[in-house]
């Protein structure tokens, strides 16, 4: 009956939970051989395990397509940044009618040119924490300094006739410590000037789903 069913499994449990019991070391061939079934308490170490980083059991799910990609990590995020260094800024995309621009050439020995691109709102420029920028040439140091300040920050790189985000392997979109990701199956990138449309509403928020569309 069930009582005497669970009074069985409340012993089956002392049994095996106890710790005064006498052990005696078994080799692991005479319990791989053994027949079930039989109760033994094992202590293992794992030699090696996946994944071996936490953020590695996170994937990235993209909703349109169902696909799953890694989630990069910071030294693949700043890897990509340094690679867009090698494109320097291009002055003939400053200071639009939707952006004011900044740029300046680091002291260190890479000499390293910066541009970071204010978006604005009637003309003028708006407060920190509700500004949107893009940044060029900056590392991830810098731009997590930046996120800190900032609403919204985009990672781009000058063309010959606009501004482009970087990889798809890169966030698009840094808002705070969030970072927003594309899909690499289905993301086909709008060039950057198709923000001035967002930019132009007369309260423009900034949130991340119509950045992204």
């Amino acid at each position: 009956d069930l009582e005497s069913h669970l009074q069985r499994c409340q012993q089956l449990s002392v049994t095996v939970l106890t710790d005064h019991q006498d052990l005696s070391n078994t080799e692991l061939k005479t319990i791989l051989n053994s027949t079930a079934p039989q109760q033994y308490r094992i202590r293992a170490k794992l030699r090696t395990y996946k994944p071996q980083k936490l953020y590695q059991s996170i994937k990235l799910h993209c909703s349109k397509c169902n696909s799953l990609q890694e989630v990069p990590d910071g030294d693949d995020f700043d890897f990509i940044l340094r690679g867009s260094v090698v494109t320097a800024p291009n002055p003939e995309l400053h200071n639009t009618s939707w952006y004011d621009s900044v740029m300046w050439t680091t002291q260190d020995q890479k000499q390293r040119k910066i541009a970071i691109h204010f978006v604005k709102h009637d003309e003028m420029l708006q407060q920190p924490e509700d500004t949107l920028l893009m940044i060029e040439g900056g590392t991830l140091k810098e731009v997590w300094k930046l996120t800190r300040r900032f609403k919204c920050v985009i990672p781009v790189r000058s063309t010959e006739d606009d501004l482009e985000l970087l990889d798809l392997s890169a966030p698009f979109l840094l808002q705070g410590n969030i970072k927003y990701y594309g899909c690499k199956q289905c993301s086909t990138p709008k060039p950057i000037r198709s923000l001035s449309s967002i930019a132009a509403e007369q309260q423009p928020s900034w949130e991340p789903t119509e950045i992204a569309q």
